[in-house]
């Protein structure tokens, strides 16, 4: 159980910080930045679920979510060094990927095909979901190069969860939008 008494540590001062087993690393190593970004994603979630009042099972997914984008964080916040470890370390489980699967599913179902791009908009709630769409696709991509340097690890359903969660934030963007009616459609050259 996590216990907080005292926000300040002055341990990251000189420009590393702690990751759960206790070993430091800089502050702008890859880890770091990729569960950085997870946390940046959640963020953008707490800003969308402040619009999602009129629509609770999509509030209910969020906040799930979020919880999930904090196992994600102590996953990420915990490398597998192939040492046992004195605790069982939490990682996201293949169970977290096929509940986001399902949940994409039953969004999508109402939605209407597209014939186009749809530009971040419509309503606040969809476009903050951009916003934190587009903040998980740059934690994939730093995850992805992460689990690609020599002696990292980041586990399958990780992967999994993060590439899935961009799909999910997609398609609540445009089931929030009226479910994809008021979607704002990209016009190629429009403005030429």
């Amino acid at each position: 159980m996590v216990k907080l008494n005292k926000i300040y540590t002055k341990t990251g001062d000189g420009g590393t910080t702690g990751l759960a087993a206790g070993p430091r690393r800089s502050k702008s190593d890859i880890r770091i930045d990729s569960f950085g970004a997870v946390d940046e994603t959640n963020a953008a979630l707490g800003l969308a679920l402040l619009h999602a009042g009129d629509q609770p099972q999509l509030g209910e997914m969020l906040t799930r979510i979020q919880n999930d984008l904090f196992d994600l964080g102590a996953d990420l916040a915990t490398p597998d060094t192939g040492e046992k470890p004195e605790w069982e370390p939490l990682r996201i489980v293949e169970a977290q990927v096929e509940r986001l699967e399902r949940e994409i599913d039953l969004l999508n179902a109402d939605l209407s095909p597209l014939n186009s791009f749809i530009l971040p908009g419509g309503s606040a709630l969809s476009a903050y979901l951009h916003l934190a769409r587009t903040i998980s696709r740059r934690a994939e991509r730093l995850m992805v190069a992460l689990a690609e340097k020599d002696g990292e690890v980041v586990g399958a359903p990780a992967l999994k969860y993060i590439n899935r969660l961009s799909d999910f934030l997609f398609v609540a963007a445009r089931h929030a939008n009226d479910r994809g009616a008021a979607d704002v459609l990209w016009v190629p050259g429009k403005n030429r």
